[in-house]
């Protein structure tokens, strides 16, 4: 959380910078791949310095894909993704826990197939912030604007990679949010707004879509999964009427079931059922959420702040997650973020008039946005079948399902991953890394004019 003396710093004059980092600390050697890190200004009197990290391709970065990575919550810092999931560096949890954090090269990366960004977004999340108290001020909406005038700007100042086939790609809260994005980057290439980008698709990781619809399928999969019996399932269905958000305080026999719902899955890890719930008591090193521990003393280290590059002053302490933005079950508006985007449905059926790429993932032991939740979402677009439900393979093995649906230039392949949670990175890096890039290698590209 950001301090009233921070908030209020003015930066005047700085206006966007950015620094190639050689070394960090935690690795004992020069970073083996090219790290660059900054600030972007957006809104109005560039308000907004909206931090982020650049890493590009350790294969060929001048025509690999450009992906922009969106971290979930909202207000979860990129360096969660970075160090946690899909970055070219992980903690060694042996030496972390010890006292002597450490990092490890992933051998999982994105990196090794993709230039990447990644985004301490909105103003308050990781390193970024806001001048004014005003512009500390944000939501859904607006997020989603700030990331697109991001994008933009980041896109003037490496005209180098305006030709690399650009995608905007996020997880979980993203998945609100992502749909907005590209469609307000379609709306700007058609309406010759510099730069043009060479858009192509979008990747959504277990994505929440609608609030409602997402959270209601949480019976169903809990159902499917034998959390809760035929005799309860069948009985909230019809008490509550399939709708277990929005319902009437006077249904009483609705009210006794979600109770019994409740019940059976209040002891479960919501987002991996597989594994244990999670204790910051008693942690254990499986526990993602206590790994975090070593991801906030490095980040409130000032060498590593210096070595990143960031403004001093602009932060008070550096936290994993902004807890004043981040959105839980029904929590409402706060004085600083409005949850004011419900549903992306209405944005996603438009980009199927688009000649656009999608793809969707999700762990088929992820109770926080259950897989069943997300396939009547696309199955609702109504975009013909192209290639039906079948195993997709890993070393031989079955790694999880997928089906793809075409219409003329649009195209979305929807994927499960065998025994993942809802970050998919955590439990199966391989298998997620696999779908993407096969994904990614298996698009035609045309270039556009510029």
């Amino acid at each position: 959380m950001l301090s009233l003396v921070s908030i209020f710093v003015l930066f005047i004059g700085l206006g966007n910078s950015k620094s190639t980092i050689k070394r960090l600390p935690g690795y004992p050697d020069d970073l083996p791949f090219t790290l660059e890190t900054g600030y972007i200004g957006v809104r109005e009197h560039e308000n907004v310095q909206l931090f982020y990290y650049f890493i590009e391709s350790e294969n060929n970065p001048s025509e690999d894909p450009l992906l922009l990575y969106l971290t979930g919550g909202p207000a979860v810092s990129g360096l969660s993704s970075i160090l946690y999931q899909i970055g070219p560096l992980s903690f060694n949890l042996e030496n972390s826990w010890k006292k002597n954090i450490t990092f490890d090269l992933n051998p999982n990366s994105w990196t090794k197939m993709a230039n990447m960004i990644f985004l301490d977004a909105p103003a308050g999340t990781g390193f970024s912030y806001a001048k004014t108290w005003e512009a500390l001020k944000s939501s859904d909406s607006i997020l989603a604007l700030d990331i697109y005038e991001f994008l933009k700007k980041w896109l003037l100042e490496h005209p180098k990679f305006q030709r690399n086939p650009l995608y905007v790609s996020g997880i979980s809260y993203m998945g609100l949010l992502i749909p907005i994005v590209v469609s307000e980057i379609y709306n700007g290439n058609e309406c010759g707004h510099e730069p043009i980008m060479n858009f192509k698709g979008y990747i959504m990781v277990s994505p929440f879509t609608d609030k409602v619809a997402d959270y209601n399928s949480r019976i169903e999969y809990a159902h499917r999964l034998a959390l809760i019996s035929d005799d309860i399932y069948k009985s909230t269905v019809i008490n509550c009427k399939g709708d277990y958000e929005n319902t009437n305080q006077e249904n009483q026999l609705c009210a006794q079931n979600l109770q019994r719902v409740d019940e059976c899955t209040t002891g479960i890890n919501l987002e991996n059922i597989l594994m244990p719930k999670c204790s910051l008591v008693n942690p254990e090193p499986y526990c993602p959420d206590a790994t975090h521990v070593f991801l906030v003393e490095w980040a409130n280290n000032k060498d590593v702040q210096n070595a990143l590059g960031i403004r001093e002053g602009t932060i008070e302490t550096w936290e994993y997650s902004n807890i004043a933005n981040r959105y839980d079950h029904g929590k409402n508006d706060t004085i600083m973020y409005s949850y004011d985007v419900l549903s992306s449905f209405e944005y996603q059926q438009q980009l199927t008039t688009k000649n656009c790429q999608v793809l969707i993932i999700s762990g088929d032991h992820d109770m926080v946005v259950p897989y069943v939740g997300v396939e009547k979402w696309i199955e609702a677009l109504n975009i013909p079948t192209e290639i039906p439900w079948k195993p997709w393979l890993l070393l031989k093995q079955i790694a999880g399902y997928q089906m793809t649906y075409v219409h003329k230039g649009y195209s979305l392949k929807y994927a499960t991953i065998k025994g993942s949670g809802h970050v998919v990175a955590l439990a199966k890096p391989k298998e997620l890394l696999s779908m993407v890039s096969g994904w990614l290698a298996s698009q035609t590209y045309s270039s556009i004019s510029f």
